[in-house]
């Protein structure tokens, strides 16, 4: 009996400093961020939110698993580049889901970036106190 395969679908999300690889298997709705769950990974609540998002918005929680690796950034980034990589990677199974995606911002890159510190100034645009004697 010849074994059936599992198609895999990757995307690559981007947010500030953090860089989400994203496989989405057909299965039945579980999330793996880095070896762990999603319950275990974020410990807020909101984060779980945004990291589902595009699943939610297309109606296929419960029809494929995320197995997902993130680095750099904070808790937040790290969600956001999960869900620009879910969306990249939905968009990639099923080409009809991108008008959906596409309209509420999943598969916009977030361009906002920390500014550079410049020569001068504490940070990028905190000036040393200033004293007239």
């Amino acid at each position: 009996m010849p074994k059936t395969q599992n198609i895999t679908y990757y995307g690559t999300g981007r947010r500030k400093s953090s860089i989400a690889r994203v496989r989405l298997l057909e299965g039945t709705g579980k999330i793996t961020i880095n070896g762990k769950d999603i319950d275990e990974f974020f410990g807020l609540e909101t984060l779980k939110v945004i990291a589902r998002q595009p699943l939610t918005v297309t109606n296929t929680t419960a029809k494929y698993d995320v197995i997902c690796t993130v680095k750099g950034g904070g808790y937040t980034g790290q969600a956001g580049a999960i869900r620009h990589g879910i969306a990249r990677a939905l968009n990639e199974a099923n080409v009809e889901y991108r008008p959906l995606l596409k309209s509420n911002g999943f598969l916009t890159r977030d361009p906002r970036m920390k500014e550079r510190k410049k020569y001068g100034l504490k940070k990028a645009r905190k000036a040393p106190q200033f004293s007239k004697r």
